[in-house]
């Protein structure tokens, strides 16, 4: 199975999990792809993804974690033995969203709700002190105006790693790497 992980104020209908459901679609293998749309509270949302997760071998799940999505990928990577392609990921997001405590407004959905400290307590109580680096491949972009690509190069370090020059953090350039993701994806598949 490989799910689709959205990130902070994103959804199941993002573009990124877009163009990975229809490339899944597109090869005949739509019934091995998921994107749940995740609640914005932490503790929820992996609550959500476990029980996902737990509907099929560990060893034949491969996540994909897209910023925000990237820290709870690694967290269950970690304790579930997934694996996981992590896109422009949020390293310690705890301190990343400190500054977006307040109203927010999903982008997709319309949701509106309020973003806590206790939300933020949620995030730092899913940080995990090591990583098996050969369960990632990190793909990251040197131009992510929201966050510093080479946090996840030094926090991913041993890990299978495309770094890509320019684009941005909603990595327009995706599409070009569709065909790693689910090349990883099938290499751990069991």
């Amino acid at each position: 199975m490989l799910i689709y992980v959205h990130g902070f104020n994103s959804s199941a209908l993002s573009y990124k999990a877009a163009l990975l459901r229809e490339r899944m679609t597109g090869l005949g293998l739509a019934q091995h792809y998921a994107c749940p749309a995740l609640p914005h509270r932490p503790a929820q949302a992996m609550a959500q993804l476990h029980e996902l997760i737990s509907a099929y071998p560990a060893q034949s799940v491969t996540l994909v974690g897209s910023s925000l999505g990237g820290y709870y990928a690694t967290c269950l990577v970690e304790k579930l033995d997934v694996r996981a392609v992590l896109v422009n990921p949020a390293v310690r997001p705890y301190e990343l969203l400190a500054p977006a405590v307040g109203l927010q407004k999903n982008l997709y959905s319309g949701e509106d709700y309020e973003f806590t400290a206790g939300h933020l307590d949620e995030l730092r109580a899913l940080e995990v002190d090591y990583i098996t680096p050969a369960r990632y491949l990190l793909i990251t972009a040197t131009g992510d105006e929201v966050l510093d690509y080479r946090a996840g190069v030094r926090r991913y370090a041993g890990c299978e790693q495309v770094i890509v020059e320019g684009s941005d953090h909603g990595f327009r350039e995706f599409d070009r790497y569709l065909d790693a993701v689910i090349t990883f994806w099938q290499r751990g598949r069991v």
